[in-house]
């Protein structure tokens, strides 16, 4: 234990310093989105010729999926995963696309990963993702698992210039717009076969699509769309004494007040982007006091005899959502370079590679790294790793 908090302070140190060396901001993290893909690929991939994995390691025939919220397909033993683990694999790889611009990932997305994609590919109208392979009965279909599709085709396009990129973003707009009705005045569902409640998973996330449609197309309706969305969220789901983003809203008005790092992570993304393309100032007013406040709630900033170290340990919470609320961090950087949050982000990630693997080669999802992980691992969360290694990579 003395030596892992020897380790933590010098990195805490190093940063804080400006003495971290170029292959640490760059190549290095690089490098270790590149192992943990191919570590994913080794423990989780289906030799099959479908392109898919197992929701964990060790697969387990028996798991649930509880983030369905009670959906058909929750309870049943599942050969694969589902469409939101899948997904991280998307995001991973065309992270690194962005960051390194090596054709391999490039050709790896186009081989391996979109082919795989398209096991959940449904055909009811309008198209979309569904949340299980479309060989197996029907399944729900999630507006939030199909936005975080979108914004990677998007960001796809962006990058590549490719058409094919933009009208399949398109086309899952098709469907996420679908989901939205007059009904609390605004707002998107969570789920199309359940419309009880809307949530800030899939209507932060929303704007962010949006906007980066309007960056790709130049369509003032997509950044129109974007700012009601934006201000329907911010009425509806912000808790105005902390600026933090609540879960979701059900039509009977009942607001769940839960907090995940990757609502308020969303929804500081979208601040900061509205600012970048609208030069409005309360935009980054907004999303700097969401970006203040998520260092205080999402992070443990207090130092205690146990954990002496000298920056903001992350909070135990799903990879996947930290990774996302990484994005957000990113954003506002780009935005108003203050280096005080990425950098915290840093120290975490050079912790973890250090002191959260396991065996095989496995993060567990303790950022302080004093509990021992569990023996099994969610798909989702090594992705989320990998991803958030690519996208720092990308900081110099």
């Amino acid at each position: 234990m003395k030596m892992k908090k020897t380790v933590a302070i010098g990195i805490a140190l190093l940063l804080a310093t400006g003495l971290y060396a170029q292959k640490s901001k760059g190549s290095m993290n690089q490098e270790r989105a590149e192992e943990s893909l191919a570590t994913i690929e080794k423990r989780y991939g289906v030799s099959d010729g479908t392109h898919l994995f197992r929701e964990t390691f060790p697969y387990d025939d028996t798991y649930s999926a509880t983030y369905l919220g009670g959906g058909d397909n929750e309870k049943k033993s599942n050969p694969y995963s589902y469409l939101w683990p899948f997904s991280g694999s998307l995001s991973a790889y065309v992270a690194l696309l962005e960051t390194s611009n090596h054709q391999k990932f490039k050709k790896h997305i186009d081989q391996q990963v979109l082919p795989g994609l398209e096991n959940y590919y449904d055909q009811r109208t309008p198209v979309a993702y569904a949340s299980y392979v479309n060989s197996a009965p029907e399944s729900d279909r999630f507006y939030d698992d199909n936005i975080w599709l979108g914004i990677d085709f998007v960001d796809l396009y962006l990058h590549t210039k490719e058409q094919a990129y933009l009208d399949k973003a398109k086309e899952i707009w098709t469907f996420v717009e679908s989901g939205m009705d007059n009904k609390l005045g605004g707002g998107i569902y969570w789920c199309e076969q359940r419309k009880e409640s809307k949530n800030t998973c899939s209507n932060a996330p929303a704007v962010v699509y949006l906007l980066k449609l309007y960056q790709a197309t130049q369509s003032k309706a997509f950044l129109t769309k974007a700012v009601d969305l934006y201000s329907w969220t911010k009425k509806n789901l912000q808790d105005p004494s902390d600026k933090l983003y609540w879960d979701n809203i059900s039509l009977e008005g009942k607001v769940q007040k839960a907090k995940y790092p990757y609502n308020t992570g969303q929804m500081i993304q979208a601040g900061a982007l509205l600012y970048k393309l609208t030069k409005q100032k309360q935009f980054l007013v907004d999303a700097q006091e969401s970006a203040k406040a998520g260092l205080s709630y999402f992070f443990s900033v207090n130092q205690t005899e146990s954990q002496p170290v000298a920056y903001p340990v992350l909070r135990k919470s799903d990879n996947w959502f930290i990774a996302i609320m990484l994005r957000g961090y990113i954003e506002l950087y780009h935005q108003d370079n203050n280096p005080q949050y990425v950098n915290a982000f840093k120290a975490n990630l050079d912790h973890a590679w250090t002191f959260m693997r396991d065996q095989h080669g496995l993060f567990g999802k303790d950022w302080s790294a004093e509990k021992a992980s569990a023996d099994k691992k969610w798909l989702l969360d090594q992705f989320a790793i990998a991803e958030m290694f690519a996208r720092l990579a990308a900081i110099k």
